[in-house]
């Protein structure tokens, strides 16, 4: 089941509503439902109780795509990422760091950096060129939503609390994560203005026969740059799956409904990882007017055109310098 978030083209109170999704890719209809339905809690419900709300709400009208404007199918209470793709570490780290090696910290653990949730674009929307970035980039990835409250959970209790899946582009700075990152820190100001999510989230049990022998979510993943193939990847060669992602984020710590837990950039999901392996801007870095389109099988495709951003940003003002007395 494809569960959306919308509002109607006409609707200037920009009301949220939630429906089902019919149809093909192409050709889909949307069927709300009642006003008030919380997408989380249909993704928490039992399978049966989810099939018949969906099965009312496909008798009435649905909408077309020209109806509607598709938002962001949650907006997270939270948002981790994380690393789990060892050769996007291996050429990002050439780039980033200057050793093209995956260290072995990455082995040890399932690592991940807290996002910023409210930068969060729907599947279609434009997105803002930032600020002080001449190197801006995407990454392709595969993100979870979690249906309910878990901690402490073993990965296999994690399976009950992913509610779907949907599209994730981490958009990128990589000059400013670059220079952000020399201090130890992970990014802050280099990924904290646009994370696209969507197109809708597909409920789990809709893709448990694309699991492969060890468990995990085997799909397809292209990502295109006007029109333009670049880079893509299996969510099968993922280090871990989103099992043992939610377990070890919910280690001592809670991992509440609403969250969203992205994979991390799949192999050659970013121009980053390419720059890295080559020591050139080939292709180049993501220019205002740009388009980015990302594909995950079974899943959907968000599209978002890069545009100028019309916002005065302040100026960034530098540290005052410790005066140290002369000896």
């Amino acid at each position: 089941m494809r569960l959306a978030a919308f509002r109607l083209v006409d609707d200037h109170a920009d009301v949220r509503r939630v429906g089902v999704v019919v149809g093909d890719s192409a050709t889909w209809w949307l069927h709300p439902f009642p006003e008030g339905t919380d997408l989380v809690g249909l993704l928490a419900a039992d399978r049966g109780t989810r099939e018949e709300a969906a099965d009312l709400a496909a008798q009435n009208d649905g909408l077309r795509p020209a109806d509607v404007v598709l938002l962001p199918p949650v907006y997270p209470v939270a948002m981790r990422d994380f690393l789990t793709f060892e050769s996007h570490v291996e050429g990002v780290s050439k780039g980033m760091q200057g050793a093209s090696h995956v260290p072995d910290e990455w082995y040890a653990a399932p690592s991940f950096l807290f996002m910023a949730p409210h930068a969060v674009h729907g599947p279609y929307d434009d997105v803002a060129m930032p600020a002080d970035t001449a190197r801006l980039d995407f990454e392709l990835e595969l993100a979870a939503v979690v249906c309910r409250d878990v901690r402490n959970v073993t990965p296999e209790e994690a399976r009950s609390a992913i509610g779907g899946y949907c599209v994730m582009n981490d958009w990128s700075a990589r000059d400013v994560q670059r220079r952000e990152m020399t201090l130890g820190l992970g990014p802050s100001k280099g990924k904290d203005f646009a994370t696209t999510i969507g197109p809708w989230v597909v409920t789990a049990d809709e893709l448990e026969d694309c699991r492969d022998e060890d468990g995990f979510l085997d799909l397809n993943m292209e990502v295109r740059v006007n029109g333009a193939p670049v880079g893509g990847d299996r969510s099968g060669h993922m280090g871990w799956s989103f099992e043992h992602l939610v377990s070890y984020a919910s280690r001592a710590s809670w991992v509440k409904a609403g969250e969203v837990l992205a994979s991390g950039t799949c192999g050659t999901g970013a121009l980053a990882e390419t720059w890295g392996r080559t020591g050139e801007l080939d292709p180049p870095p993501i220019q205002v007017g740009d388009v980015v389109e990302m594909t995950v099988e079974r899943v959907g495709t968000v599209r978002n055109r890069v545009v100028p951003d019309d916002e005065t940003v302040p100026a960034v003002v530098p540290a005052r310098r410790r005066v140290r007395e002369e000896v």
